[in-house]
């Protein structure tokens, strides 16, 4: 089994594992909808058009922090509790802060791992002129993340008239 299919492996048994009674099964199954759709591409394309072992971790770690956050709901991730019991002060005492920022981590975790895959993707298979990679890698992330956020409230308010 190769790298690819070690990451798929792994990623599918924390999958399941926070499948398990999430909090919000509806918020689940919606936030669930296009990693299970970004796996369904990433498989079917695999044998066509393979890129690096480090795109295919960097798309690893970013779906793992989806996953967490889809099985707490954003909002209610407990990253200030473990890291309060590793260290002795959690994140929102030591900086202030008065909500929650999963949501925020994920956000610029989706611009900083998921930037070399879409760079590496131009390079090989679009092949741009000159450096056009390196600007239409980070506007394609731009993009994704604001049609990501307009589907988003798109589906909060289907599910809100619900």
């Amino acid at each position: 089994m190769d790298y690819p299919h070690w990451l798929l492996a792994i990623f599918s048994l924390v999958w399941l594992a926070l499948a398990i009674r999430p909090h919000d099964r509806v918020v689940w199954l919606t936030e669930n909808a296009l990693t299970v759709a970004s796996l369904i591409a990433l498989v079917a394309t695999y044998p066509y058009w393979p890129i690096s072992n480090l795109s295919y971790s960097l798309i690893f770690v970013f779906l793992v922090l989806h996953t967490i956050g889809a099985h707490y709901t954003y909002a209610r991730v407990p990253y200030d509790s473990a890291v309060k019991a590793r260290s002795g002060v959690g994140l929102s005492e030591f900086f202030g802060w008065t909500r929650n920022h999963y949501d925020r981590l994920v956000h610029l975790a989706y611009g900083l791992l998921i930037a070399y895959p879409a760079y590496e993707l131009l390079e090989r298979y679009a092949e741009p002129a000159g450096t056009w990679s390196f600007f239409l890698a980070p506007l394609l992330i731009m993009a994704t993340s604001m049609a990501f956020e307009v589907v988003e409230w798109w589906a909060a308010e289907l599910l809100a008239a619900a």
